[in-house]
Order: C-alpha cells, then sequence, then structure tokens
C-alpha cells in the first residue's frame, strides 16, 4: 500500500505560478513511476506529468514548458512546479503512484488511472 498526501493548491491570477507538494508513505521501494493528473468535475482524469524513479520525466503537451515535476526520493516527496498558469489549469490535482515494477513508459499515467491516489488538492486560476 502507498499513501500520498497533496498540499500547495490554492487561488492564482492568469500568469502567476504554485508549487504542489506529495507527502508519500508506505511500500514505495518498488514504486517505479509517480505522477500528476488532474480533473475537473463531469470531464476524465487528464494526467500531466510523470516521473521515474531514475529521474526522467514525462509532460502532457499542454503543460510542456510551464510545469516542471521533480521528486525528494529521500523524502518521499514528490512537486509540481506550475509557471504561467491559465484559466484552463483550474482543476484539482492529484498525485499518484504506478503499480508495483512499473514505468511509466506505459499509458496510464496520461489517463491518470495510477494505482494509488491522494485526496486532491485545488487550484484554481482566474483572470
Amino acid at each position: 500500500q502507498v499513501q500520498l498526501v497533496e498540499s500547495g493548491g490554492g487561488s492564482v491570477q492568469a500568469g502567476g505560478s504554485l508549487r504542489l507538494s506529495c507527502a508519500a508513505s508506505g511500500y514505495l521501494s518498488t514504486t517505479y513511476c509517480m505522477g500528476w493528473f488532474r480533473q475537473v468535475p463531469g470531464k476524465q482524469r487528464e494526467g500531466i506529468a510523470a516521473i521515474e524513479r531514475n529521474g526522467r520525466t514525462y509532460y502532457v503537451d499542454s503543460v510542456k514548458g510551464r510545469f516542471t515535476i521533480s521528486q525528494d526520493n529521500a523524502k518521499n516527496m514528490l512537486y509540481l512546479l506550475m509557471n504561467s498558469l491559465k484559466l484552463e489549469d483550474t482543476a484539482m490535482y492529484y498525485c499518484g503512484a504506478g503499480p508495483p515494477y512499473s514505468y511509466c513508459g506505459g499509458t496510464y499515467w496520461i489517463n491518470g488511472n495510477y494505482a494509488y491516489w491522494g485526496q486532491g488538492t485545488q487550484v484554481t486560476v482566474s483572470a
């Protein structure tokens, strides 16, 4: 089992920045891929960024160049730095952990179909 707790969401004006954090605990030694996905009510999950234990990163096109995913393996922390925020970035953001022994190369990260996820943190971008 893996437990995830997100924090750092809030309200920000368009063009602003936020940094999300995710504290991970539990059986992490076999977790090779972690990432972030977001969801708007009534819409499907959208995977936005993922990172492998070795540091390889993946981004969906809509956030490339604006968002940066990073991790601190020693502290079991995952981060998402979001710059140049847009109105369409408004969503609930979730931290996810992939199935054991699975790298991010599969499709589950882009669909937000992680094995574990947290309770989410709301990000609201206003004009």
